[in-house]
């Protein structure tokens, strides 16, 4: 039955998500906000919504690990596991701004959560300056990229009545607040059941679990060769994940960082993180070789900490 409540928590926050997007996009355009703004604020939120209420869930539970092993699994996997398949599926060529602003931000996001973890509590201050980051730098960012035409194939959405915008909003909020107070009970009574830490289960059932959306999007991305989606999504999805996901939780309920993390995990997240600039500079492309390897690294992590 539990296994029940876990699968139909993730349909659900997934379904939640989607809708979520979907309403807030079209309130979006009738407002007249264009294609790339939605995309760096209303569809980047919503798709790492369901990473958010499961971390802030999580947090206010007292399952702290569960709320950093979301986050931290969240971003080795979209390097490693989301990247490689991608690649595999088909080679990514990436756009120039790539190094400039996606890899350096989501770098210095990586590094920053390292370092603010080191005292093995994130508070609200240090949630509070990681959301004003993500505010920041989403504005440069679109200040960057504002009439690039890479940024319009964000969303190409078109507005819907105003009944159906508002009620695919409220019903994407209730679905992620059901949907991840499911999905965090069920992982962490597994968790017992088996006798597997709530560590593990998050940097794996539930960063993976999260992680769908994006998988999702970088496949079809790289299926219909709209490489420089693909790899946007996964870059911006790592820094949104640690400016907004931690940052928002931690202002919500300060976050307690299990030791364990630092001398494993993030260690992980970081050295995956590096490895990736290589990669990327390389003829500002990534093989299906350099994505077979990203997707071995995954496994090697995964058999480290099962």
């Amino acid at each position: 039955m539990v296994y029940i409540i876990l699968v139909s928590g993730l349909i659900i926050l997934l379904v939640g998500g989607k809708f979520l997007v979907d309403g807030a996009s079209s309130v979006a355009l009738k407002f007249g906000l264009s294609p790339g703004l939605i995309g760096l604020t209303v569809v980047a939120f919503g798709t790492s919504a369901p990473e958010l209420l499961v971390s802030i869930n999580a947090a206010i539970k007292g399952t702290s690990d569960i709320a950093i092993g979301n986050v931290v699994g969240s971003n080795i996997a979209n390097i490693s596991l989301v990247l490689g398949i991608s690649t595999i599926l088909y080679p990514i060529i990436l756009p120039k701004s790539v190094l400039k602003l996606d890899y350096l931000f989501a770098l210095i996001a990586t590094l920053l959560f390292y370092l603010i973890s080191l005292n093995l509590e994130i508070s609200r201050i240090e949630g509070i300056i990681l959301t004003v980051l993500l505010v920041v730098i989403n504005i440069y960012i679109y200040q960057k990229l504002k009439g690039v035409d890479q940024i319009e194939e964000i969303t190409d959405q078109k507005p819907k009545n105003g009944i159906m915008s508002i009620g695919l909003l409220v019903l994407g909020v209730v679905g992620l607040y059901f949907g991840s107070d499911m999905f965090v009970d069920s992982a962490v009574e597994i968790s017992r059941v088996f006798g597997v830490s709530e560590r593990v289960i998050g940097v794996t059932v539930i960063a993976i679990g999260t992680s769908l959306p994006e998988l999702t999007t970088s496949v079809i991305a790289a299926i219909n060769k709209k490489t420089d989606i693909a790899i946007g999504n996964i870059l911006g999805s790592n820094m949104m994940n640690v400016f907004g996901i931690i940052g928002i939780t931690a202002i919500v309920q300060p976050i307690p960082v299990s030791d364990v993390f630092l001398k494993q995990d993030y260690l992980w997240m970081i050295g995956l993180t590096l490895l990736l600039f290589p990669i990327l500079k390389t003829k500002l492309k990534v093989s299906r070789i350099e994505g077979g390897i990203l997707l071995l690294a995954y496994m090697i992590y995964m058999i480290t900490i099962l």
